[in-house]
């Protein structure tokens, strides 16, 4: 709320600058505000002076100078309409070039009404205007149980749509089955196997089967529902139809998975749904007219440029396969990149289009048809080299710029006991988000995939998320919240809350100052987030807005205090419980009362 102003009245000031001829037409700047580094140098402060320097041919020191003589500082009502007007919302000074801001005691005494004023909505902006975005994510293989490769997908995914809503969008909530293709069949064939040996028949498992312990139990729940009939009919048909039951089952399994993380989804898309609607032949189509699609080694491949297929690689088996990016100076090429593999290496035709033949008419999908934009993609690392072929595919189709947004966060290490957890308690090679909540629950599980930036790669130890003392992140700041529900609960048993003060609420110490500014900071948060999509910053704020509120109520009693320092006091609680409530459930997380 403050940084707008701020941003508007430098605007205005640089405008009357120039038209008074302080200073010459200057080249149209984004002006920026930002938090300084050093708590004396103020609340805000602006390089615009920098900015300007060389086109100005003056010195940044002087350009600052008329900058702000040209300022008209507002009264707090221009920022806080509710509130009634106490003079100015802040001061200005030139310090080395940079024209530093500082908020009056009036002006964070109004913030703290205007929290309390929005009480749930605190935080909500509207950098989307009512925009359409969709959030696409999980969208793991449905051949197996949600895994803790998938959990900070999930998690980031879910979290970021909060913030989207949070920040004005229309938010759609998507994850993309991927049921089409080989591994599918693999699939099916392995459920199969898992199903007949239920029934007391030595069935071995295909090639490259699926080996954990939730097909084993797919298949016996398919046993157990459906009898022996699958065994009566065509091996591969049965396979075909276990297949598609066993993803209907994994899929249940999933939805309940994400309902105990407290995560939902709009929509459920098959991939398979892009080839029997027809879109996809119809992609290849306009490519092809654009003489992006040709043929070569009896495969078609997408050419950026449309120029031949370079030297490839792989043996046109795999999913991932694509030419060279790089030229030898490290620049990059135009991609390139199979679409439809060929009958001789692939004889079906339903599994010769790769993951990429799928992504294009997905991306027309969301862009073109649904309206998105954003559309937002997370993708895990092991998919980094998929992200210059959608952009490109997006670019040949003609998306506006900046429609598709690729997400792609590393993988963390989870340990216990001092040693790398690795194993399942119903897989072998992998641990399932069920473990991990039936030890930790979801919010520590939240808090976990949340923590880091998401292009870092972590390890995270399970012994302190079990701990209910500081040492754990998320108990310190649920309990910072429940801390404050339980003061307010004794104002209101003891009769602490008398009336507000006539001339409104005031605050002097520093360390309420230091919390109003802190707790203040939300709806730039939420915009960072927004704009970023880096959803770690919630974590790193949630400790800051608990460890200000620890030091505020050390440092300033609020019980036998005066009437009116107490009430101010207990408003400033009031704020900060809402503070951290709604940030708690940006993340997706729970905001007790007790603990």
């Amino acid at each position: 709320m403050v940084r707008a102003h701020l941003v508007a009245q430098i605007t205005e000031a640089l405008a009357k600058a120039q038209a008074a001829g302080d200073l010459p037409p200057l080249p149209k700047i984004n002006i920026t505000v930002e938090h300084p580094r050093q708590a004396e140098m103020g609340d805000y402060a602006t390089n615009v002076a920098l900015q300007l320097a060389r086109p100005a041919k003056m010195p940044p020191q002087k350009i600052a100078e008329l900058i702000s003589r040209h300022l008209s500082i507002p009264d707090t009502q221009a920022i806080f309409p509710a509130s009634a007007g106490r003079g100015p919302a802040f001061t200005a000074e030139v310090v080395g070039g940079f024209i530093n801001f500082r908020l009056t005691p009036a002006c964070l005494a109004c913030a703290v009404e205007e929290i309390i004023r929005q009480d749930a909505r605190w935080g909500t902006i509207d950098l989307g205007k009512g925009r359409k975005a969709q959030v696409e994510h999980g969208s793991a293989n449905p051949t197996g149980y949600a895994t803790i490769a998938t959990g900070r997908n999930v998690v980031v995914g879910d979290t970021l749509a909060n913030t989207l809503e949070a920040a004005g969008y229309q938010v759609h909530r998507e994850w993309y089955i991927n049921d089409a293709g080989s591994q599918v069949r693999i699939f099916g064939q392995s459920v199969f196997a898992r199903y007949a040996q239920a029934l007391g028949h030595d069935e071995p498992l295909p090639e490259r089967g699926y080996l954990g312990d939730d097909v084993k139990e797919v298949g016996a729940l398919i046993a157990a529902r459906e009898g022996d009939r699958f065994l009566r009919m065509p091996k591969e048909q049965a396979a075909r139809e276990i297949g598609q039951l066993g993803i209907d089952l994994v899929m249940e399994r999933i939805k309940h998975t994400m309902a105990r993380l407290n995560i939902r989804y709009d929509n459920f898309f098959s991939e398979k749904s892009l080839w029997t609607s027809g879109l996809g032949e119809q992609m290849l189509n306009l490519l092809r007219a654009r003489g992006l699609v040709i043929e070569h080694d009896g495969a078609l491949w997408f050419s950026e440029d449309g120029s031949p297929i370079r030297s490839g690689q792989g043996s046109l088996r795999s999913e991932e396969e694509y030419t060279e990016t790089h030229d030898d100076e490290g620049k990059p090429l135009p991609v390139q990149a199979v679409l439809i593999r060929s009958p001789r290496v692939i004889p079906n035709p339903e599994e010769r289009p790769t993951y990429f033949a799928s992504d294009i008419p997905y991306a027309w999908n969301k862009v073109m048809i649904r309206g998105f934009n954003p559309a937002i993609y997370v993708w895990g690392e092991d998919h980094q080299g998929d992200v210059p072929r959608l952009y490109a595919a997006a670019r040949a189709l003609g998306l506006p710029e900046g429609a598709i947004r690729i997400v792609i966060y590393r993988f963390i290490t989870l340990m216990s006991g001092g040693q790398e957890v690795r194993m399942g308690k119903r897989k072998g090679n992998a641990l399932l988000i069920d473990d991990l909540l039936d030890e930790i629950g979801a919010d520590a599980f939240r808090y976990i995939m949340l923590s880091r930036s998401i292009d870092t790669k972590f390890a995270f130890d399970l012994d302190v998320l079990k701990q209910q003392n500081d040492e754990n992140p998320v108990y310190y700041i649920q309990y910072g919240h429940a801390r404050i529900c339980s003061i307010e609960r004794k104002a209101l048993e003891e009769g602490w809350e008398t009336a507000a003060p006539a001339d409104g609420l005031r605050y002097d110490h520093p360390s309420e100052q230091a919390l109003i500014r802190k707790i203040m900071q939300l709806p730039e948060i939420v915009e960072l987030v927004a704009t970023t999509l880096q959803p770690h910053h919630y974590t790193t704020y949630a400790r800051e807005v608990a460890g200000a509120f620890s030091k505020f109520y050390e440092d300033c009693r609020i019980k036998g205090s005066p009437p009116e320092v107490a009430y101010a006091r207990l408003m400033l609680a009031r704020a900060t419980r809402l503070t951290l409530a709604r940030t708690l459930r940006l993340m997706g997380m729970t905001a007790p009362d007790r603990m």
